[in-house]
């Protein structure tokens, strides 16, 4: 008797088909899943420096001076856009900053010339940064008022007596070593903006992801009362970024006094919006429970490269603007997409 044919112990074509179309939907509902918007700050990033690297190679775009240029640039901005990650990953906004630069910077200016003391400046201008977050942070929690709105009364207040203390005038700061030190000197041949910028960005990564401090911060912008339930003070949380808020927002003040050798009221007037897109754009939530101050700083350079390039391509301050504005959009729509379920 013939033996009877084996049988693979294999599935069926039919079978292995199935299976792998199984396979290739695990993998595409996977991919659904992904937040592609936590990831396009990068992919924008890239691939508008290697646009710009291509276009405008002969205008020098790719030189390492003015490579230095745009770090330096948005050194400020990126400062603030660390404090401004903390602020709205709590579920708050802070429309206080730019005006809390030119404040800061003219007092810091101000007790410099009268006293010719560096430290008594520096600790002046921090302080009133320092006192108007307070002054917010009081207000939201305390009277529970929202955060947009006391920000914005302040930013009043704030801009009125930054032009009133010195009628409109700027003030020169004429200390070396502190100019030096906070915007034009440079440590190991590296500009001082660009160490205080690393400086911010590592300070606020390590205390956003490696502390109890960020995570508190996330819980409470996520959910402020399942995180009062669970033991995390909420408002001494909030109150703490926008404290920090102010600080930053004093700090990088002292970066354009010391680096432009001067201050004056409109110190900060466009920083604003500036700084808040960076901070979106690099994959912040906007209303909260979710933040990265790696993005933040990509979204910093990101903005400061199409100025950069858009300058260098010769477009009108109107065009610029435009063109901003058309990024600015794209980039947000991106990152404000929640993931598909």
């Amino acid at each position: 008797m013939s033996a009877e044919p084996s049988i693979s112990p294999l599935a069926s074509p039919g079978q292995q088909t199935g299976a792998g179309g199984g396979a290739l939907r695990r993998l595409g509902r996977r991919l659904r899943g992904v937040d592609a918007g936590r990831y396009a700050v990068y992919v924008g990033f890239l691939a508008i420096l290697i646009l710009f690297s291509i276009t405008l190679s002969d205008e020098g775009f790719t030189s390492s001076r003015n490579l230095l240029n745009i770090l330096e640039a948005t050194a400020p901005i990126t400062v603030m856009a660390v404090a401004t990650v903390f602020v709205l990953g709590a579920g708050e906004i802070d429309l206080s900053i730019g005006a809390v630069v030119a404040l800061a910077s003219l007092v810091a200016a101000l007790v410099m010339r009268e006293t010719g003391a560096a430290v008594l400046g520096v600790a002046a201008g921090l302080g009133v940064g320092a006192g108007v977050g307070l002054l917010n942070g009081i207000l939201v929690t305390r009277l529970r008022l929202p955060s947009f709105l006391v920000t914005l009364g302040t930013m009043g207040l704030v801009t009125g007596l930054a032009q009133r203390i010195t009628n409109l005038e700027s003030i020169p700061s004429v200390i070396e070593p502190f100019n030096d030190v906070f915007g034009s000197g440079e440590l190991l041949g590296v500009s001082t903006l660009i160490v205080w910028t690393a400086v911010a960005v590592a300070i606020g990564h390590y205390v956003l992801r490696h502390s109890r401090t960020g995570a508190h911060v996330l819980a409470s912008g996520d959910n402020a009362d399942a995180a009062q339930v669970s033991g995390v003070r909420v408002g001494r949380v909030k109150t703490g970024v926008l404290v920090a808020s102010g600080i930053a927002a004093a700090f990088a003040g002292l970066m354009y006094t010391a680096n432009l050798h001067g201050a004056t009221y409109t110190l900060g007037s466009s920083d604003l919006l500036t700084v808040i897109a960076a901070v979106v754009i690099g994959g912040t939530r906007l209303f909260g429970g979710r933040g990265t101050v790696i993005g933040a700083l990509v979204g910093s350079l990101l903005l400061g490269i199409v100025d950069n390039g858009l300058i260098l391509s010769g477009f009108s301050s109107s065009e610029q603007m435009i063109a901003q504005g058309a990024i600015i959009l794209i980039a947000v729509a991106l990152t404000l997409r929640e993931p598909a379920r």
